[in-house]
């Protein structure tokens, strides 16, 4: 039995035991493990670079503002939060915060992210510099417009030249594509003629999709990793797959054995990541899959699996096999996981916490941080202003401290879009439970209180089974039924709690917290 059947099989044992060690195929050390996702919660389209002896990850961000999300490692297992890439909305976009890409050259980092213009709602693709990425990006505009949309940009150094790739949608009567060209010395623009380099073909299992491409030199050959089928949603059918070429502008292989990695009954619809490789000359593919539970409800989640390349015909393959893993070896030595923290805010900052988003349709709503509270000034539209979190996991439970006020209804909510939300509200001596739905507010029922100051919750099981309710002196009182929220998700994203605040006038919250269980 060889090296990797062997490690499999103690790795298949040791699913029974989660943390647990297992001695490892080559020594009798004990091998450290990790379970899957890396990062929990709706953070698609991942991107990873090492840069000295840190990775970086950044990943999608949809609708919400501020664009994109970035974290930071040291083992590729325990990610840190940094924020946002941006700490402006870029001009020219309006929305669609697709596919963010890293790339590090000459002690600069930049992002090659998709983006909705505003200019006629098309999607295309720019590009932002950093020295410190801590501190965020600065836009330096538009680099791909490319026929009606272009999307998921990837970038790579061949002979000492640089290159852009990205997938073109298949519009105009030219079939979905990915597309290369020579980048700039400086990386900022186009300066070669666009090639094609590989072709969504009708009779293949990635038609429909075929994006998401990363490229990684092995051996002779480059080769491509990519993203097929239908990439989100309760349908999603979405899988891996491989080519490779002796030439980033020449004829490219597709692997008769594709896709290469596709859903199982723990994760489903699994792909479009990038291959980061270790000091040790391990290669990991970091991307993102449905939790098959809790499925739109959290969103597609970052994973983390090996591949390795097959010795007789050069072609990589997952360490694993072919659904994603749920335990595996770290790439690090002695590499503990640490489990997801609760989030907490009690508003003694100056500013709100990187953590907080909120509709980029909408504008940002006015906030004021004053005596360990935050004042969010009310807008009259049926889901009002809105301050959200990301949802980790689907069993969870947010609470908020509300302030009580006569003008205004101060509240938490479920957030889809600004048509589609659920929460509770108090507002004098009325606390409402409400819905609303395609763009109408209404009341699911109401009761009464005379308190000053109470305390909202929800609590969630299963990412949709959702019971609202408020606290005060006199104990608990969960109101209405157990809402099933199935409507609320949208196409590419799941609905997240946050802070609330409808009518004309200020609400106040104070001591926040999404605790996860």
């Amino acid at each position: 039995m060889n090296v990797v059947k062997l490690f499999f099989f103690y790795s298949m044992i040791s699913f029974l035991f989660v943390g647990c060690k297992f001695q490892s195929a080559k020594s009798i050390e004990e091998v450290s493990t990790y379970t899957n996702p890396v990062i929990a919660g709706d953070f698609p389209d991942p991107t990873v670079i090492k840069v000295g002896d840190t990775y970086y990850a950044a990943t999608s961000s949809s609708e919400w503002a501020l664009p994109y999300r970035l974290f930071q490692s040291k083992d590729l297992v325990n990610w840190e939060y940094i924020g946002p890439l941006f700490k402006e909305v870029p001009e020219w976009v309006m929305g669609s915060f697709w596919a963010p890409e890293l790339y590090y050259h000459n002690e600069t980092f930049y992002v090659y992210y998709t983006a909705r213009r505003k200019s006629d709602k098309r999607s295309y693709i720019g590009v932002a510099t950093s020295k410190d990425p801590k501190e965020g990006f600065t836009d330096r505009g538009l680099i791909i417009e490319w026929t009606s949309e272009a999307i998921d940009a990837y970038v790579i150094d061949i002979d000492n030249k640089p290159y852009i790739t990205w997938k073109a949608y298949g519009l105009d009567e030219r079939p979905i594509e990915i597309l290369g060209a020579e980048l700039s010395e400086d990386r900022l623009k186009v300066t070669g003629e666009a090639f094609s380099m590989i072709t969504a073909e009708s009779d293949t299992w990635e038609y429909g999709g075929f994006e998401g491409q990363c490229i990684v030199k092995h051996g002779d050959y480059l080769y491509m990793f990519y993203a097929g089928a239908g990439c989100c949603g309760r349908n999603c059918n979405y899988a891996t797959g491989v080519a490779r070429s002796k030439t980033i502008d020449g004829q490219w292989e597709r692997y008769e054995g594709n896709p290469i990695l596709f859903g199982g009954e723990t994760w489903k619809c699994s792909g479009h990541g990038t291959l980061v490789e270790t000091p040790d000359h391990r290669f990991f593919y970091l991307y993102h899959a449905y939790n098959a539970e809790t499925n739109v409800h959290i969103g597609r989640q970052v994973m983390l699996d090996e591949i390795v390349w097959d010795e007789q015909t050069g072609w990589p393959k997952f360490r694993y096999g072919d659904t994603p893993s749920l335990q595996a070896e770290t790439p690090f030595a002695n590499t503990i996981q640490h489990a997801i923290p609760d989030f907490k805010d009690d508003f003694s900052s100056s500013t709100l916490k990187k953590e907080w988003i909120w509709d980029v349709s909408k504008d940002k709503p006015q906030t004021k941080l004053t005596n360990k509270s935050v004042l969010v000034n009310a807008d009259e539209t049926p889901t009002g202003a809105f301050l959200g979190l990301q949802l980790k996991t689907g069993n969870y439970t947010f609470e908020v401290n509300v302030e009580n006020q006569q003008a205004v209804y101060s509240g938490i909510a479920l957030y889809g879009s600004h048509k589609e939300a659920i929460g509770i509200s108090v507002k004098g001596s009325i606390i409402e439970l409400w819905s609303v739905e395609e763009g109408k507010r209404a009341v699911i029922t109401q009761a009464e209180t005379d308190q000053q100051e109470i305390t909202l919750y929800l609590s969630t099981r299963h990412g949709n089974e959702c019971q609202f309710g408020w606290k005060d002196k006199e104990g608990e009182h969960p109101i209405g039924q157990l809402q099933n929220i199935d409507r609320l998700p949208q196409w590419d994203r799941p609905a997240n709690p946050g802070i609330q605040a409808y009518g004309n006038g200020n609400a106040v919250f104070k001591n926040v917290s999404l605790k996860w269980e």
